[in-house]
This record gives structure tokens, C-alpha cells and sequence, in this order.
């Protein structure tokens, strides 16, 4: 069945149809102006007046003497100019509540038509350690595809690692200065590599930026480290073997801090896979006008009549015959299109590759490689220290993830010290309980923002128990498992529910926002609504709870369908968390 609000919208949809007017002009959305008399309003006669020629209240008396005695409506008044005001009946209300606790998706429902979704997120650089930047890559785009798988999309994730620039010129440059008897490094040598990698994760971590600090100084340094690009791009023996070792070194490095974060990938691709595919791209581009020369190099030009501001052209190979990030982009497209068909490729990266991305959606249109409409630039913002610029370290250093997470747990597990929490457990599962909550705080805090809005990264605030909060929402799920044992124990078990008190009514309402905030999520492509609508729900459950005793209730009917309610909560309280990639304990 669908939601209260879709019930009502159909109902002032037939009213205002029977009118004459416009069917949409039904809707019906949450009121905010009197939301305990009247939970929900309807503001189409202002739009239909404009079309009827007549005053909105005149429009607004037609519609409720349509839908005067219908069963899904207890009450319903004018208010203001036009808005009418609605009050759904107890019984609507009552049967809705019992959809919702019996339903697997507690209310929520699916696509009609699924569609294949890419989502390429994740974007780290081979032998760069994670840091704080990667943060809400992370952990949006995990919430992502969440999302949209649990609304009944085919969702493929991609890390798509950055392994094919100028950065692994840096590497194999640098490595070749420290240890040139390597047979990496002799042109002659063709096979029979060394199966060990010679340098471990610290050493890339090490090597890289000392030598970008040396190409920026000096252009000779720099001109070597492009060769060493163009070489590998080119196929050279020795250099593959080492970009090989490069990646199989940083891979076990992001397995474990994506692992730590509660992130996953279906597919671990990089730059370099697609290699193959970039020399018959760019034959085809230039055999079709689509790329043209530009200096030396071959270039897309994106730019069209009536861009507010310069796009320059795509680069599609340098003058020294090098491929670039737009190059790659564009043969993963390709790629994805030959081996997963997407309708639809979200790239969650930040707002500051905006215009790489607009040359590359517009490249691969003029390409037909994919459809406008179909490749979408998920941006967010950056994060942020109390002084308001990007999170670094004391000494002005780039905060590693790692470290960012082991912060988070410890301050959590003060937390939880302070507050006489998980205490009755062992030592073993407070840990994991302070992890979680850890977890919980660094993620729901970045996911609670719209993604494109900056935030300050406030730990203290972030795992707090009270307030808009991750660990606040892990403590109500706590409370209710509690309450369900407790239950079990006293042989009570959920039943029929009647919402009778104004509190009950309110927490089935609450319930049943769920699928507008998971249709509000998938569109805008923000987790920020799943946020807002997990924290409504917690906090109706707790005015509930309160005001509504359940097992000391005076019937046992009243017991079981107080209770029945406070299981409906949990698992859709349970789904939230799950959608944002929290998990909440069993015991605090």
C-alpha cells in the first residue's frame, strides 16, 4: 500500500480532476505550519485558482466538499489563503502502521523499472596513503550504493585507481636514483622479474613525494619523470613489472583502510586497465574529427555557444605522446559500456573536478560513448578544522584516514566510559562496541550534511550521545533490543497495533516518511535525508516511550501493540543505519 500521503494525494487528485483542474495539483506533503492538529496539507488551490480564474478558499471549498466523508480522511479545514489542512483517520493510520511492521523493507518501496548504476568512487592514488580528502568519497559513495541497491537497482562499484599518471613516473624515476642495479631498469631485460615487490607501502609513500618535490624544482627532473610515463604507457617490460608491484602494495594497504572504514568495492580497476583500449579510442576519435591537433598534441574541443564561463579543450594525448586523466576517463567509459552497459555512471569526487568532469561528460557525448544524461558528476565539499580550512594535522600536515578513524575510536571509547555504557561486557566486545560507535560518529557526521556544504570536524561533538548525532541513534537502537529482550523474557510478544495516543499516532507517521526519504536520497544523490528522517524517527520513538508505557501498559493488547511499534521502529531504524553504513550493537 502506499504511504498515507500518497493515499491522500490520489484522493485530492480525483477532487481536483473532478474540477477540471489538473490531477498533480493534489499533492499532498508533511505540514509544517500545524503538524500536531493536521500532519499533512495540500496547497493546490493557489495554482488552480490562477487557472480557474476564481478565489483560492472558493477552489479549496470545492476540493473538501469532494472529499467530505471519504474513510481516509478524519478531518479537514482551510487555512491562511487556500491551504487545506488534513488530519488522516485512525483507522488509515492503524492500517498503515500494520503494512509497515510486516513488511521485510519497513514501508519502503521498490523502483518499478531498476536500472544498472555505476557508481566510481573511492579514487585513490597508488603509493599515496589515505587521508582525510578520501573520507567522504568513501563514505557517500558506500551510502550510494546502498541506496539505490535497496530501492532494487543493479548497483557495480568501482574504486578506479588513480595508477597510470605522471605520478608513476614519479615512482619508478625515484626508485631508479635510489636503486638503479634493479633489473626494472635495464632496457634488455624482458621477463623473469622478481615475484617480491622491492619496496613496501612506506617506501611509496616516501618515494613519491620526494619526487615531486624535485620535479617541481627542477624541469630536468621532471622531463625524466615523463619519459619514464610515456615509456610505461608505451608497453616498456620493466616498467610494467614495477607498476604491477606498485599496485599489489598499495592494494593490501586500501584493503585494509577501506576495511577499517566499512567500505567495499565489486570491482577494484584502475587507469592502467583500460591501456589496451586507449589506441583504438583515439584512432577512432581523430578517424571521426572528434579529437583534432592542437600543438603538437590531440585535443577534444567541449566548449558551446552560450557557456557562462571557458571550457578548455580535453587533451586527449600530450605532445610528448602521453595519455592524461581525461584519456583514461574516457576509455573507462568505453570500457564499462563494452563489459557492464550502466544507464546511468555516478563519479562521487569533489567539487573541485567539476570542470574536468564537464569536458569529460561533453567528450564522451560528442564521442557517443555515452548519452548526456547518463554520466553525472557527484560533488561534494571538503572537511574542514575549526579555523575553517581543509582538516590537517598540528603541524599543518595531511591528516592520514587511519589515523582519523583510531582518533575517532578512542574518543569513543572515553565516551562510553563517561557514561557508564558497555560495561557489562567484556573486553573484547567493548572494543567492538567502541568502534562502531566510532565509526558512527565520523560517518553520520559527514553523511548528515548536504554533500556539497564544507563542515568543521568537531570530534568531541561528532561522538556525543546527545543531539543529531551517529552514536545518539546507536543508543536509541540499543534501547529498543533492550526493551525487545525484556519483553521476550516476560513472555509479551508484539501484536494487532492501535495507535490511539497522540504519540503513537505520531511515531507511525514517522514510519511512514521512510520512502520519501529514500526516493529524497536516491534523487538528489544526498544521504543527508535518510540522516534527517533516521533522526525524526529516533526521536519520535523516545516522546513515545516516554509518554507510553509498554510493558507496565494496562491491557495486554495495549502491551503488544506498543510493542509491535517499538519492533517497527527497530528495523527501520536498523535499515537506516545500514543504508549509511552503521551498524549497531547489540548491548551498551
Amino acid at each position: 500500500m502506499p504511504s498515507i500521503a500518497e493515499q491522500l494525494s490520489g484522493v485530492l487528485g480525483d477532487a481536483f480532476a473532478s474540477l477540471e483542474l489538473p490531477r498533480e495539483l493534489g499533492r499532498v506533503t508533511p505540514s509544517k505550519q500545524n503538524p500536531e492538529r493536521f500532519p499533512f496539507q495540500c496547497n493546490g488551490a493557489m495554482p488552480a485558482a490562477k487557472q480557474a480564474g476564481k478565489p483560492p478558499r472558493e477552489i479549496a471549498q470545492a476540493v473538501l466538499d469532494r472529499i467530505s466523508g471519504d474513510a481516509l480522511i478524519e478531518k479537514a479545514e482551510i487555512a491562511g489563503p487556500g491551504f487545506i489542512n488534513l488530519l488522516p483517520a485512525g483507522a488509515a493510520i492503524n492500517a498503515r502502521a500494520a503494512e509497515i511492521a510486516s513488511d521485510d523493507r519497513a514501508g519502503a518501496p521498490q523502483v518499478s523499472e531498476p536500472r544498472k548504476v555505476m557508481i566510481d568512487f573511492g579514487g585513490p592514488n597508488v603509493a599515496k596513503p589515505m587521508h582525510v580528502g578520501h573520507l567522504r568519497s568513501s563514505v557517500l559513495g558506500d551510502s550510494l550504493q546502498r541506496l539505490f541497491r535497496f530501492r532494487g537497482d543493479t548497483v557495480i562499484s568501482d574504486i578506479h585507481l588513480g595508477d597510470w599518471g605522471l605520478q608513476m613516473g614519479h615512482l619508478i624515476t625515484e626508485l631508479e636514483e635510489e636503486q638503479p642495479d634493479l633489473p626494472y631498469f635495464d632496457a634488455a631485460i624482458t621477463d623473469g622479474y622478481p615475484s617480491e615487490p622491492p619496496v613496501d607501502i612506506e617506501d611509496l609513500a616516501r618515494l613519491y613525494p620526494q619526487a615531486s618535490k624535485k620535479a617541481k624544482e627542477d624541469a630536468d627532473r621532471l622531463a625524466k619523470s615523463r619519459r619514464a610515463t610515456a615509456e610505461l604507457q608505451a608497453g616498456r617490460a620493466g616498467y610494467r613489472a614495477l607498476l604491477r608491484h606498485f599496485i599489489d602494495v598499495s592494494v593490501a594497504a586500501l584493503k585494509k583502510d577501506f576495511g577499517d572504514l566499512g567500505v567495499q568495492f565489486d570491482l577494484w580497476k584502475g587507469e592502467s586497465d583500460v591501456n589496451d583500449l586507449i589506441d583504438g579510442l583515439v584512432a577512432d576519435f581523430k578517424a571521426r574529427g572528434v579529437a583534432e591537433e592542437s600543438e603538437g598534441a590531440w585535443v577534444v574541443r567541449v566548449a558551446r555557444d552560450g557557456d557562462k564561463k571557458e571550457l578548455a579543450p580535453l587533451i586527449l594525448v600530450t605532445s610528448e605522446g602521453s595519455s592524461l586523466y581525461g584519456t583514461t576517463d574516457l576509455a573507462t567509459i568505453l570500457d564499462r559500456k563494452q563489459t557492464v552497459g550502466p544507464d546511468l555512471t555516478l563519479y562521487v569526487v569533489d567539487l573541485a573536478q567539476s570542470d574536468h568532469f564537464e569536458q569529460v561528460f561533453r567528450a564522451a557525448d560528442k564521442a557517443g560513448l555515452a548519452p548526456e544524461g547518463s554520466l553525472e558528476h557527484v560533488k561534494f565539499g571538503t572537511v574542514n578544522g575549526t579555523d575553517g580550512k581543509r582538516l590537517r594535522t598540528r603541524d599543518g600536515g595531511t591528516f592520514r584516514l587511519a589515523d582519523l578513524i583510531a582518533s575517532a575510536i578512542e574518543r569513543a571509547d572515553e565516551r562510553l566510559k563517561e557514561a557508564g555504557l558497555a560495561e557489562d561486557v567484556g573486553a573484547e566486545e567493548h572494543d567492538r562496541v567502541a568502534r562502531m560507535v566510532g565509526l558512527a560518529a565520523i560517518k553520520f557526521a559527514d553523511l548528515q550534511n548536504y554533500r556539497t556544504t564544507n563542515y568543521v570536524f568537531d570530534l568531541d561533538r561528532f561522538t556525543s550521545f546527545e543531539g543529531k548525532t551517529g552514536p545518539y541513534l546507536l543508543y536509541a537502537a540499543v534501547r529498543v533490543k533492550s526493551l525487545m529482550r525484556r519483553a521476550a523474557e516476560a513472555g509479551v510478544e508484539p501484536g494487532p497495533i492501535s495507535a490511539e495516543a497522540a504519540e503513537e499516532r505520531d511515531l507511525v507517521l514517522a514510519l511512514d516518511a521512510f520512502g520519501a526519504a529514500l526516493e529524497q536520497a536516491c534523487e538528489n544523490r544526498a544521504p543527508n535525508a535518510i540522516c534527517d528522517h533516521a533522526f525524526t524517527l529516533a526521536q519520535a520513538f523516545s516522546k513515545f516511550y516516554s509518554a507510553c508505557p509498554i510493558l507496565s501498559a494496562g491491557t495486554d493488547a495495549v502491551k503488544r501493540s506498543r510493542l509491535a511499534l517499538a519492533e517497527a521502529t527497530l528495523k527501520q531504524l536498523e535499515l537506516c543505519l545500514g543504508l549509511l553504513g552503521l551498524e549497531a550493537p547489540e548491548r551498551m
